[in-house]
């Protein structure tokens, strides 16, 4: 989580000011950000890809509130 947080904010703050502030080395970040996506992951993407194409199928009413 801290590591996503990170990878999601480079833009917005220096690399090594923000892992300073997430308690995360860099080198850790690096080895984060070399790993290959898990099959829960795999899975994950494949149902929201799914959701989202069925909320745009129905207007956006899929998944919508009343």
């Amino acid at each position: 989580m801290r590591f996503r947080f990170v990878e999601e904010n480079l833009g917005a703050v220096p690399t090594g000011r923000l892992c300073q502030i997430m308690n995360v080395s860099p080198r850790g970040l690096r080895a984060f950000r070399s790993r290959p996506i898990s099959q829960s992951q795999r899975k994950d993407m494949v149902l929201l890809a799914h959701i989202r194409e069925q909320h745009r199928l129905s207007l956006g009413s899929y998944g919508g509130h009343e």
